[in-house]
């Protein structure tokens, strides 16, 4: 068995390679980009299934004494890091998206406002049921919100509950576990997918 020594500036260059390429992936990302993941979460494969889409989590971006915070309804609605809201999501894999007009709609007045109507949200549990009210709050209607009452914009299509693909077996388990019998099909609801795929917004990165 033969062992290889290596010059000690090479290894200490490969341990740091990794931390290196982790912070390449996070560029400095503005208050009010809204980033998309792929939850962990129980209920993350019915609504992929519902939406046919990858992305089921999601979140706008608050920077606080110049780190990034994700703001997101998740058991309750609250501002959690941007290193350890990645970690928590499927393989680590994000896409970040800003509102095209952002240099011109998202002002110091605006952001201001916008933290403001977010504070108000702080606290109030994760929506269960999906209900189109402040009453409690799901992730995308968090989002959605803020933005159509700060800059009167409409990030997506608000869809009626019956709209999503109700026959695949994973979502009419969890149609049952929140429902029972009594599925409300014309609730409105906005999807992570709807305002993803919104014209309105941006990539500006991914991992």
């Amino acid at each position: 068995m033969f062992v290889v020594k290596l010059p000690r500036a090479f290894v200490l260059l490969a341990l740091l390679l990794p931390a290196c390429a982790v912070r390449a992936q996070i560029p400095k990302l503005q208050d009010g980009d809204i980033i998309f993941q792929a939850s962990r979460s129980a209920q993350s494969l019915a609504i992929q299934r519902a939406t046919g889409s990858r992305y089921s989590h999601m979140g706008v971006i608050f920077n606080r004494d110049g780190r990034p915070q994700v703001f997101e309804a998740s058991a309750t609605v609250r501002e959690t890091p941007l290193k350890k809201w990645i970690a928590r999501g499927q393989d680590g894999h994000f896409v970040v998206k800003r509102l095209k007009s952002a240099k011109t709609s998202l002002t110091v007045e605006k952001l201001v406002a916008a933290r403001k109507l977010a504070g108000s949200f702080r606290g109030k549990r994760y929506d269960l049921t999906f209900e189109w009210s402040d009453r409690r709050i799901y992730c995308s209607e968090l989002v959605w919100k803020l933005y159509n009452r700060v800059l009167g914009v409409k990030i997506g299509k608000l869809q009626r509950l019956r709209e999503f693909n109700l026959d695949d077996p994973a979502v009419r388990k969890k149609l049952k576990e929140r429902y029972g019998d009594a599925v409300p099909l014309e609730e409105p609801v906005i999807s992570p997918a709807s305002m993803f795929d919104s014209e309105l917004l941006e990539e500006v990165a991914r991992n």
